[in-house]
């Protein structure tokens, strides 16, 4: 079997997998000094876009395309080009289509369609210019966006009127969204053939007024919340997740966004994302189900959501900004856990994370304060 990859920036997520199951890899990227090209069995450096992506696939005459796009501005193109490939040449593309694309990378048109669905989302409203900055100020703090926004970028939390005016001087196409105290969470859906499974809920990190960036944040897996029934509140998020899965058409592999409200226990949907998930490592921690990996089972034929949920497993797991790892301990060769008790270090140089798995709380206080006790103690960080 073959198999074209766009994008090699998450390429070793994968390699592993590939060389177990004696897949041969092609990989194509727009950078010729980026990482991960060497572990392909043949790469291609081709302008942006996916023009020749498709060229390569149809050339190659490859059984799948599998795109590893992390960011969403080429993502409607991706499924674009999925169209093109799966309906003319009979070669499957696993992603999500260019409509159900174009939907999640506008972050304004999926809160009307949750909306429109009776989905929770946070109250939001489009700002008409000219702004009326002394409206906006009433309601603060508010979330103020742009419907392209992702990971942080195109988005400000207003504490006060110049907050908002430094906002609306340089953006467009603004909304507002109501600000909850509470804290974050993400979960991951996989869907193919009309067939979907959610993964386990991933806690991110406390909502804050400062906008702290998702990766400078601590998470923490399964969501463990105070006096309520936490297998209970899970399945029913995981039950919502593939709702939502469905309800968009999505295919491949999606990433929600939930704002839990820590005053009135409800849980809100933020954001739908067609790419890799920030929190895919968290995920393959705790269930030891491997998202992108699950891609090129798809890829083969041989994947169904039944086989998914029977395979998960439970784990207890943290992820941790290090800056850089530990120069006294291992960084383990590949991108996969080993055994029950074990870590994945990854990122680039001066913004590495690990991600450490364990059977259970103990002994996941025990890895962690075994491999990164000064950061933590440095940084005042406790696991309970």
């Amino acid at each position: 079997m073959k198999i074209l990859f766009i994008g090699s920036r998450l390429f070793d997520d994968v390699s592993w997998y590939l060389k177990q199951e004696g897949i041969t890899s092609i990989v194509t990227e727009s950078n010729e000094h980026a990482d991960n090209l060497d572990l392909a069995d043949k790469k291609y450096i081709v302008p942006r876009g996916m023009d020749k992506p498709m060229e390569v696939a149809i050339k190659e005459d490859v059984d799948a395309v599998i795109p590893l796009i992390g960011i969403d501005p080429p993502l409607p193109e991706v499924g674009k080009m999925k169209d093109v490939l799966e309906k003319e040449n009979d070669i499957p593309v696993i992603a999500a289509s260019q409509y159900t694309a174009t939907l999640a990378a506008d972050k304004y048109s999926t809160k009307q369609l949750l909306q429109e669905n009776n989905i929770k989302t946070p109250k939001f409203k489009h700002l008409n210019e000219p702004y009326n900055i002394s409206s906006i100020e009433e309601e603060l703090p508010i979330v103020l966006k742009t419907p392209e926004g992702q990971g942080g970028t195109g988005v400000k939390i207003a504490l006060n009127r110049e907050d908002i005016e430094e906002f609306v001087s340089s953006k467009n196409n603004i909304f507002t969204e109501e600000f909850i105290e509470g804290f974050e969470v993400s979960i991951e859906v996989l869907r193919w053939n009309n067939e979907s499974v959610a993964l386990c809920p991933v806690y991110k990190g406390d909502t804050t007024l400062k906008g702290t960036h998702p990766l400078k944040k601590i998470k923490q897996a399964p969501l463990n919340i105070q006096d309520i029934d936490n297998a209970e509140h899970n399945k029913e998020l995981q039950v919502l997740a593939q709702k939502i899965a469905d309800l968009v058409g999505v295919e491949g592999t999606m990433d929600i966004d939930i704002l839990h409200d820590n005053t009135s226990n409800n849980d809100y949907i933020i954001e739908l994302n067609t790419r890799p998930s920030g929190t895919r490592y968290m995920t393959a921690a705790t269930t030891n189900i491997y998202p992108l990996c699950q891609l090129i089972d798809m890829a083969k034929g041989n994947w169904s959501a039944k086989n998914v949920k029977n395979s998960m497993k439970n784990y207890c797991s943290a992820e941790l900004p290090v800056g850089d790892f530990p120069a006294d301990k291992k960084i383990p060769a590949t991108k996969k856990f080993d055994g029950d008790n074990s870590y994945i270090v990854h990122g680039p140089k001066h913004y590495q994370r690990v991600t450490i798995r364990a059977e259970n709380r103990g002994n996941l206080n025990d890895l962690t304060y075994e491999l990164v006790n000064n950061y933590a103690n440095q940084n005042n960080i406790h696991f309970d």
